[in-house]
């Protein structure tokens, strides 16, 4: 697939600067980072949750939990873990799990952590598990600039073994 059609055109509409990086197939964002040697810090994920108003997709760093209990009180709203394959309707130009952050041009209410803001540049999913997008940090944020910016989020401890 490499970039779904809908990236690719966000990506024209903001004058986008960008690289396409290929990668090994991935299962995960941490697996993606690793296959692609790539910072964890850096590769934005995107967790759909939904409720019964709707789908709300938060977009974090891959090394990053959500909080939930934060969006709930930011929000207003009793948002839970979605289903993926529930909403593969909305996300017909993209393979399951491979979910863009750009949602709202999907009709998606987007919520960003703060965090991927200081990040020196950016990377995420094209819409596939073997493709990345990778641009500026600048050029992400105007990416976003529709996307409702908060603090939601906590980095995960790594363990060694």
């Amino acid at each position: 697939m490499s970039i779904s059609p809908t990236v690719e055109q966000c990506l024209t509409a903001a004058g986008a600067e960008y690289e396409l990086v290929r990668h090994p197939h991935s299962h995960n964002s941490s697996e993606t980072a690793e296959t692609a040697r790539i910072p964890g810090d850096r590769l934005a994920k995107t967790v759909l949750l939904e409720d019964e108003q709707g789908y709300v997709a938060a977009v974090l760093p891959s090394t990053h939990h959500l909080r939930l209990a934060k969006l709930w009180s930011q929000t207003g709203r009793r948002l839970m873990l979605a289903k993926e394959s529930e909403v593969r309707e909305t996300f017909t130009d993209c393979e399951v799990g491979a979910i863009p952050p750009m949602c709202t041009a999907y009709g998606m209410m987007t919520l960003m952590d703060e965090s991927l803001a200081t990040q020196p540049d950016i990377y995420f999913e094209a819409g596939d598990h073997e493709t990345l997008v990778h641009l500026q940090t600048d050029q992400f944020m105007r990416l976003m600039e529709q996307a409702e910016r908060s603090h939601f989020s906590h980095r995960m401890q790594t363990t060694r073994h």
